[in-house]
């Protein structure tokens, strides 16, 4: 079985990096090199991000307020307003409300089918993980 934060690594930390590449270069018209260098990770990344063909195995943005949330982040880059520290627990809060919202439990069935998701309160509780944020 696959720890709740492991399945969150390799679905919801990417899922919110596409969101905030494609909105930085098609909304803000920011260069993929520059959103590379903000984001901490590569040019072919960020390609791949907003090509939809890396960071698509969650859709976390049809949730209004998880779209929100992201948008403030690419907002706050663009604006110069948010350190990298800030922007690493603005991504570890919408990760948590994303969990609590049970949008990544189809994904945690999928690393165990033994879960029940229905009676599964890991991520829901909200006290079990993530107690920085």
């Amino acid at each position: 079985m696959l720890m709740p934060c492991e399945v969150a690594v390799k679905s919801v930390v990417p899922s919110i990096r596409a969101f905030i590449a494609i909105e930085l270069t098609q909304s803000y018209k920011m260069k993929q090199s520059d959103v590379a260098d903000i984001l901490g990770i590569t040019q072919t990344a960020v390609s791949k991000y907003t090509r939809q063909v890396r960071g698509a195995v969650l859709k976390i943005d049809d949730s209004e307020e998880i779209r929100s949330m992201m948008q403030q982040i690419a907002n706050q880059i663009v604006d110069k307003k948010i350190s990298p520290q800030d922007r690493a627990l603005r991504f570890c809060t919408v990760c948590k409300v994303v969990r609590r919202s049970g949008l990544m439990c189809p994904l945690c069935k999928r690393s165990d089918p033994t879960i029940n998701i229905r009676t599964c309160r890991i991520c829901k509780s909200g006290n079990s993980f993530c107690t920085s944020v």
